[in-house]
């Protein structure tokens, strides 16, 4: 069992906000006296949001962990059917639920980060224990809490961008080389890339991972006509109609200026082409303050088997270029254009 030390160490050494979860977790289990811990997240999809229990560890062996990406919304818990993580969440306080009398069993539900109304931060931290945790429990409880919330929040100023608050280009990279990994024996593995090698790593990734790409169209002329606050204006309320179209889960990054990017996974080209068409639309029927209208042209590409965030990114810019030499305002599939005989490439069908 590892010491308190380690694990002091184990949850400051990260670069991947994915992983504190499971690091924080695995702490409680070890240094706590607790039969359970569940790591709880509230995830969006089409206004309606559940629970997607992100880590769930056991003191006796084995465990989930989920993959937000992968996960099957509509078969997760709705939020009213977990009451008690609910009353914790809304009243941002701790809540003990004592099933089997005051001096047996409990359950203890803690908001995972009690300050913050932000909608990718809601969650609650569910512990099961034998009976009524001691002072000192309590706090060792307190503080591995704590920590975890600075690290979320130290990563969380590392990989976001400053102006749109969605994620940069690095955190792409990052994502690219642990969440769009194969699961390695149902946990999620931490996978680094050698320190100032310069080369991008290759890596198997499931299917039916989604890389697109959205930009602002005729976005220079916007700047020369309005000036570089007002575009700036406009590029905050794309990414405020980024959020709203996509899932919760959904990765969402701004690159820069007119740049914006979306990482997840999908079914089927289909579905992937109807979440690009939606936010297409809602780009479309947005009137703009001191502009009007504003349009954008999207192309996205299914994630290879034999990619890197280079070569799928080169694929999507080919879709953008496409979409906007051919009207603007429009959304490219690239394995449809490949189909369609506009690009040399090959498609790939993955079963």
């Amino acid at each position: 069992m590892a010491t308190l030390t380690e694990h002091l160490i184990r949850l400051t050494d990260h670069r991947d906000r994915d992983l504190l979860e499971l690091t924080l977790a695995k702490a409680l289990i070890d240094l706590v006296p607790i039969q359970r811990v569940v790591v709880a997240r509230v995830i969006r999809s089409d206004q309606e949001k559940r629970w997607l229990d992100l880590v769930s560890l056991d003191a006796r062996g084995g465990g989930t962990v989920a993959d937000p990406l992968r996960v099957n919304f509509h078969s997760l818990p709705r939020l009213d059917d977990a009451y008690d993580r609910l009353r914790s969440l809304r009243g941002r306080q701790e809540i003990e639920v004592a099933w089997a009398g005051e001096a047996g069993p409990r359950i203890s539900y803690l908001p995972l980060f009690p300050d913050s109304h932000a909608d990718d931060e809601q969650g609650v931290i569910e512990l099961h224990t034998a009976g009524v945790m001691t002072p000192e429990d309590k706090l060792l409880t307190e503080q591995l809490h704590h920590i975890y919330r600075n690290m979320h929040a130290l990563l969380a100023y590392s990989d976001r961008d400053a102006l749109t608050g969605l994620l940069n280009r690095k955190a792409l990279d990052d994502t690219f080389y642990s969440a769009v990994l194969e699961e390695l024996d149902g946990v999620a593995a931490e996978v680094k890339t050698p320190a100032g090698s310069g080369r991008e790593r290759r890596h198997r990734v499931p299917p039916n991972y989604w890389l697109g790409g959205v930009v602002i169209d005729d976005f220079h002329l916007l700047q020369d006509k309005h000036g570089h606050l007002i575009t700036e204006e406009v590029e905050l309320l794309v990414a405020r109609i980024l959020n709203t179209s996509f899932r919760t889960q959904d990765r969402l990054y701004h690159f820069g200026d007119e740049h914006f990017a979306v990482l997840f996974h999908c079914p089927e080209e289909a579905l992937a082409l109807g979440a690009f068409e939606r936010l297409r639309s809602n780009v479309e029927l947005y009137a703009f303050p001191q502009v009007g209208s504003v349009t954008v042209s999207a192309g996205f590409t299914r994630v290879l088997a034999d990619d890197t965030p280079g070569s799928a990114l080169e694929r999507v810019q080919d879709a953008i270029d496409f979409a906007q030499k051919n009207g603007r305002n429009k959304v490219c599939s690239y394995q449809d254009l490949v189909r369609r005989g506009f690009f040399g490439g090959t498609t790939v069908d993955v079963a």
